[in-house]
């Protein structure tokens, strides 16, 4: 069953107001909080209707009606369904993303090191609605590339920088012996794409573990792991 993330958990507000100083009156954090929660709404409404409907065919009439908004209140917060679609990507998949950047220098291997963040990826995309996200992106980046352009440099360019720097750090410390896989760190990352893309296309016809594909593919890079 899909999961589908609360307003709070997986979308959260990026509103600009949300930064500034807390406000002069009392009169003023109600307006805030509120606005606040119409864009949370129209966000979550536009991650609906992209998923249902697709990139291109996608109104914003159809986003305004889900969240229960004029229009007009959309234009309030974003100035295009482009830019609502960007908004997606950094409160949605983002995140997940920015943890591998942030993941602190390993005091084990550098396996468990990617094992652990790896697993977390596959709990929080597969058969969830930032697995959903994904796969649009993959079938109609072709036709708007400045959609795929923002998703690369969002997305995918942080996530081959840090796996790059695990590779390498696994490379120094002589954990990972093919030393080209530096220049291909999509590799490390194959099995999660793979996961995405075969839930929602062969997932009823035959069930794949992601977490075991997972194990396997580690082994070929690291070696098996030897039990005692």
């Amino acid at each position: 069953m899909i999961k589908r993330p609360t307003k709070a958990a997986a979308l959260p507000s990026t509103h600009a107001g949300a930064e500034r100083s807390a406000p002069a009156s009392r009169e003023e954090a109600p307006a805030s909080s509120r606005a606040a929660e119409r864009r949370a709404a129209i966000v979550e409404a536009a991650m609906e209707e992209f998923i249902a409907r697709g990139f291109a065919a996608t109104r914003l009439d159809d986003i305004a009606k889900r969240a229960g908004v004029a229009k007009g209140t959309i234009y309030l917060h974003f100035k295009d369904k482009e830019s609502m679609f960007e908004e997606l990507v950094r409160t949605v998949i983002v995140p997940v993303v920015a943890k591998l950047n942030a993941l602190p220098p390993p005091t084990g291997s550098v396996r468990d090191l990617i094992e652990a963040f790896a697993g977390n990826f596959l709990k929080e995309v597969i058969g969830t609605r930032r697995g959903d996200l994904v796969r649009l992106i993959v079938a109609e980046g072709p036709r708007f590339p400045s959609v795929a352009d923002f998703y690369y440099r969002e997305v995918v360019s942080r996530g081959i920088a840090g796996m790059r720097a695990l590779i390498e750090l696994g490379i120094a410390r002589g954990e990972i012996r093919e030393k080209d896989l530096a220049r291909y760190p999509q590799i490390l990352v194959a099995p999660a794409m793979i996961a995405v893309i075969w839930q929602s296309l062969f997932a009823r016809h035959a069930p794949l573990d992601a977490q075991d594909m997972l194990r396997v593919h580690l082994d070929l890079i690291f070696g098996e792991r030897r039990t005692t």
